[in-house]
């Protein structure tokens, strides 16, 4: 969850009452968010002469988007503790009565296909005002907006550019402006290569930096306001002195797009001219049908079921209570008029989190007050849930590999390639492996697909250890499986490791032997298993084709069950080029196998 750090004296202001730890913390947990640390309690720096002032660090759900900065978790608390109306965001006029406008171009579908804004008139600011605005959009911008892969917000000086818009997507090398805080003028390939040792914006530039086109906002005087979703323009920066600040949103995400303008303008659109008035602009997009005036500040209308919210609350409220109740969270709500068991409730343009009905139920759990709930519901009884047959089985398993005397480790699911595959002398074929699109390290590229490079690498790690080592696990792999809707699956396996002076190979043998004991399935000779008897139990074939192991030190596990014959996994002695791999000096004998078959 995201941490929002508030000048302490200013909230309690806003808040108009001074509040103990306790008592905050006790306000937070009321409200559902909670406060991590009072600075005021540590011994805080000096800056230029004078103590840092004292703050509250609060951590916010990641679904309320609405108060991740000041503005908001001042607003919320005190329309929680009835100390304010919900604001009633409207829109303006503009001085001049003709709306600024953003034309788009066709060309921004093949880069950021979405565009978005507001006017904010006649704004106030002051340092801490200001500060808070450009936290605000850091915020939606790691949390919401995905580090700006979904959307990116510009905010500019109005009063320095001049309409109508245009949004377009243009060779890198055709755009040319001044950045932010430069004085430098580039074009879009300079900016790339002088910002990607920048701290800050190196992070994002990969997000347009091999695109062909580059999405870049102008004003009628063909300025740049900005290259989204990298840097603004210098030309148009705000400041402490701005009056009218001009926002322009580009984005991947239609919903997101909107969600991002709707709270930009809902918290700071009380510090205008007009308080909580907030001017529309016109979005001219006619190739993709998305001409429109932003942002809509109509509450979203929907309906919650009086029976349903007081059954998973246990209460007995009636609709008048439960809008009371509502009320205190922001919403304007009123029993319906088509059905007694009905609610109409607005939802206003800072509640995106609410999808169904259920979030408006725990609204109102909010508001009553979670710790004024029943303990238990009236005619029900408390129920403890089953274990998952496969987790069952895997403890079962486990405890007795454990009594065996081997020891459980529990490595990372994420390996690298060459670990997954080259180390084990293993081709990928493409059609195997779950791998990820934009690994951090070299060290975490693919979900394994086998548990044998975890105990190897655990092995490793712990070889300066008396030998032998005996190493076990059990849990999952993944697969690519188009024929599901995720588009893969998991699949618990069980493996062991043995490490050692000698081979090993009859001690992983005697383990399989135990654990198939354990599972009640009868060890069958090669003839009995290609006989014509046909009985449920598991018997061994060589294996030579293998190239993870030493020729002729390998043996595939066949399993007849309930009539239906498989193999379910295969152990041996490795192959001495793993081994090199894994820097280990002395024989390994591994057993891996799918215990899924034995639900």
């Amino acid at each position: 969850m995201p941490t929002i750090a508030v000048d302490k004296a200013g909230l309690f202001k806003a808040l108009g009452q001074d509040y103990t730890t306790d008592e905050f913390d006790e306000l937070c947990f009321e409200f559902g968010i909670e406060l991590d640390e009072d600075t005021s309690n540590n011994e805080r720096p000096i800056v230029d002469g004078k103590q840092e002032p004292a703050q509250l660090k609060i951590e916010i759900p990641a679904n309320r988007y609405d108060m991740l900065c000041f503005e908001g978790i001042s607003l919320m608390l005190n329309i929680f503790r009835g100390k304010v109306q919900a604001p009633n965001y409207r829109l303006a006029t503009p001085p001049n009565g003709e709306l600024q406008s953003i034309i788009v171009r066709e060309e921004t579908s093949r880069i950021r296909p979405y565009v978005s804004g507001a006017v904010l008139r006649n704004i106030m600011f002051t340092p801490e005002r200001y500060e808070s605005f450009i936290t605000l959009q850091d915020k939606l911008h790691q949390n919401l907006a995905r580090q700006r892969t979904l959307v990116s917000i510009g905010t500019h000086d109005l009063d320095t550019l001049k309409g109508p818009f245009t949004y377009e997507a243009l060779p890198p090398e055709k755009i040319s402006f001044v950045p932010l805080n430069r004085q430098k003028e580039m074009n879009g390939a300079e900016l790339m290569r002088f910002y990607e040792n920048d701290k800050h914006l190196s992070k994002f530039l990969h997000i347009i930096r091999d695109s062909p086109v580059y999405p870049v906002i102008y004003d009628s005087r063909r300025t740049v306001c900005s290259l989204p979703p990298i840097i603004n323009g210098d030309h148009s920066k705000i400041s402490l002195n701005t009056k009218n600040v001009f926002m322009e949103i580009t984005a991947l995400d239609k919903t997101k797009v909107e969600i991002v303008n709707n709270i930009m303008v809902a918290m700071f659109s009380q510090y205008c001219g007009e308080a909580f008035a907030v001017e529309p602009i016109k979005i001219i997009s006619p190739h993709n049908h998305e001409s429109r005036e932003a942002p809509n500040l109509t509450p979203r209308k929907t309906q919650a079921e009086v029976s349903y919210i007081n059954a998973c609350c246990g209460l007995s409220l009636t609709p008048d209570e439960i809008c009371k109740l509502l009320k205190r969270m922001s919403h304007n709500a009123r029993p319906s008029k088509s059905s007694r068991d009905l609610i109409d409730v607005h939802v206003p343009i800072t509640r995106a989190d609410v999808l169904h009905q259920c979030d408006i139920m725990e609204d109102v759990a909010i508001a009553y007050g979670f710790n004024n709930l029943k303990r238990t519901f009236p005619g029900k009884s408390g129920t403890i849930a089953q274990p998952l047959m496969v987790n069952k089985l895997t403890d079962i398993v486990r405890m007795e590999a454990a009594m065996a005397g081997w020891s459980e480790v529990m490595p990372l699911i994420l390996c690298s390639h060459d670990e997954n595959f080259a180390w084990l002398n293993r081709k990928d074929d493409g059609n195997t492996a779950v791998k990820l699109a934009n690994p951090k390290t070299a060290e975490y590229q693919v979900v394994r697909t086998s548990l044998i490079p975890g105990l190897l690498k655990t092995i490793k790690e712990n070889k300066h250890h008396s030998v032998p080592i005996k190493v076990f696990e059990v849990s999952d792999v993944a697969f690519k499986d188009m024929s599901l809707e995720r588009r893969s699956r998991n699949e618990r396996h069980f493996a062991a490791a043995w490490y050692g002076k000698t081979s090993g190979f009859e001690v992983v043998h005697g383990l399989l032997d135990r654990i198939m004991l354990m599972l009640k399935n009868a060890f069958l000779t090669h003839e009995e298993g290609l006989g014509g008897t046909k009985v449920d139990g598991y018997w061994i074939e060589e294996v030579d084709a293998d190239p993870t192991f030493f020729p002729g030190h390998a043996a595939a596990i066949h399993l007849r069950l309930n009539g239906k014959e498989q193999v379910v996994g295969v152990f041996g002695i490795l192959h001495p080029t793993v081994l090199e791999k894994f820097e280990l000096k002395y024989p390994v004998s591994t057993l891996e196998m799918n215990v899924e078959v034995f639900l």
